[in-house]
């Protein structure tokens, strides 16, 4: 059984049709706690550690034997608590970030969260020595996504990512989008530069039964 943690729950439908499409009979188990990125981002990631642990902890004793994070400004912290708890934990954005690496140096990273530009350009940066490659990043924060997105404005969320990529995509060779809900953003993107998001491509990482190492490194991400 796969668990998946979430920060919200309206990414609940789009695991499940993800799951419909890449591993179909798949059995899965949702865990919601919106108040880890919220205490998250007022005091830092590391602020919510043991709470994510004991989250963990419930997952493995109801039969979960990997976790897949999809929370991206948490992400180090789960995948650090499961190594503790001797549980495969995932972040959904580290197959993302390898691919980016793999494409080529200039990598953009697009956030509509601050408290995700620094998680994300970690795990750029430790992808990156896994692969023994050289990278620059920049990070781009969306002017004004999460109002919107918060408000229950998809479409204006949508537009705003889809405006930010396109300022940038000329300077870079990939772009990534750092959080599971600005994924519909790359749909319809012209441009032949790579935009990348992470719901398919972790679910697709966590879903793999030969995976065995914590890190899920060496994972086909593409």
């Amino acid at each position: 059984m796969l668990a998946l943690l979430h920060t919200s729950p309206v990414h609940v439908p789009v695991f499940d049709a993800l799951r419909d499409a890449e591993a179909p009979g798949l059995a899965m188990r949702h865990l919601i706690r919106p108040e880890l990125l919220d205490r998250a981002r007022a005091q830092g990631p590391d602020a919510v550690s043991a709470d994510v642990s004991a989250v963990l902890a419930e997952a493995a004793g109801h039969g979960a034997r990997t976790v897949l994070c999809t929370c991206s400004t948490i992400g180090s912290v789960a995948e650090t608590a499961g190594a503790a708890l001797g549980l495969r934990v995932l972040r959904v954005d580290r197959p993302m970030a390898a691919a980016a690496v793999a494409t080529g140096p200039r990598i953009a990273v697009l956030a509509t969260l601050e408290s995700t530009l620094a998680p994300t350009e970690a795990l750029i940066a430790q992808e990156a020595r896994r692969a023994g490659r050289e990278v620059r990043v920049r990070t781009v924060l969306v002017p004004d996504a999460w109002e919107h997105f918060e408000s229950g404005d998809t479409d204006g969320c949508l537009s705003a990512i889809t405006a930010a990529v396109r300022e940038v995509r000329d300077a870079a060779d990939a772009i990534v989008l750092a959080q599971v809900s600005m994924a519909p953003a790359a749909e319809g993107l012209d441009g032949g530069v790579p935009v990348l998001s992470s719901p398919r491509l972790g679910l697709r990482a966590a879903a793999q039964p030969a995976a065995s190492d914590s890190s899920f490194s060496g994972l086909r991400t593409i």
